[in-house]
């Protein structure tokens, strides 16, 4: 009998994440999808959590009675709070009231302490608070997952090539939403590498034409940014199309991922799907399509992708 691989931690869990095809016979399309909800805490930003702490301890930035210290809308909080608990550092989030109140639930399990800012703040403003806290006390330890190089190099190094190698073959056109920039613009990069024919599009909520970021807005897909707040990570996303996708298209495509297909994932994911589609619908038949199912379903129950 053959001996199943051992684990050192849940760290080790992340990455990794398997790629499955999505058959849509109706539109002669098959997308390739990256199941980056099956990361341990349930999303994307493990990856980034576990790469930035690593970092961190390594440079001595991290050290006994840190408190790792972000704003963040849920799933990177989330993602920061796990790793955390595994390496035995204090977290403390900053998330605005409108995030969906099972993301509050999973931090606070995680052992991490919230602070509320009003919904009606910007984003930016619970950038500069942390910045503020932290010159005020040398014990908090900034991520900065909106502006850290790592949120690139990491996807690059890491998802990007998994993708690759996984696909067997060239590469397309590779979709997803903004989120930080980092997702984007790193996977971007290791797949205009190898296969520098290959289109980078970018999903976009189509009701005010904003950028897919980190937190919640008004529109319903969760993971998106409001009041223009642009992350500046982006501007390293090699960019070849935009694709704008309404709240109602992204909350559609999520149902009909948890129906037809069993996959219990959230609104970004439905809203890459959608995207991943209308490219599709421009390349010749056969096309090789990536995009990445980002989180799981379980954060959105309050939201109207269960309410309606």
């Amino acid at each position: 009998m053959s001996q199943l691989p051992r684990h050192d931690s849940v760290l080790s869990l992340i990455g990794n994440t398997p790629l499955i095809p999505l058959p849509f016979p109706e539109e002669e399309i098959t997308l390739l999808c990256k199941c980056e909800f099956l990361n341990p805490s349930g999303s994307i930003k493990d990856r980034f959590a576990q790469c930035v702490v690593a970092d961190a301890e390594r440079r001595g930035l991290l050290r006994p009675g840190s408190v790792i210290l972000e704003c963040t809308s849920g799933n990177t909080g989330i993602a920061l709070a796990m790793v955390g608990a595994a390496r035995g550092y204090a977290v403390t989030i900053l998330m605005s009231e409108g995030a969906s109140v099972e993301r509050r639930h999973l931090l606070q399990r995680l052992g991490a302490e919230i602070v509320l800012i009003p919904a009606g703040q910007s984003y930016q403003s619970g950038i500069e608070l942390t910045r503020e806290m932290a010159a005020r006390d040398s014990k908090y330890f900034l991520p900065r997952q909106f502006e850290n190089p790592l949120n690139v190099e990491d996807h690059e190094q890491t998802t990007g090539p998994e993708i690759i190698a996984q696909v067997g073959r060239p590469v397309d056109a590779f979709v997803a939403g903004y989120g930080t920039g980092g997702s984007l613009g790193g996977c971007g990069r290791a797949i205009k590498a190898r296969y520098p024919q290959a289109l980078i599009a970018a999903m976009e909520p189509a009701e005010a034409e904003l950028q897919a970021a980190e937190c919640r807005c008004c529109f319903c897909i969760e993971g998106v940014a409001g009041k223009g707040f642009v992350p500046p990570l982006l501007r390293e996303a090699p960019l070849d199309r935009v694709v704008k996708i309404t709240a109602e298209r992204a909350m559609e495509v999520t149902r009909m991922l948890h129906r037809r297909f069993g996959l219990l994932v959230g609104t970004s994911s439905g809203a890459n799907v959608a995207a991943s589609i209308e490219v599709g619908r421009t390349l010749p038949r056969g096309a090789t399509i990536v995009t990445l199912l980002c989180d799981r379903a379980e954060r959105y129950f309050s939201t109207p992708l269960f309410l309606r």
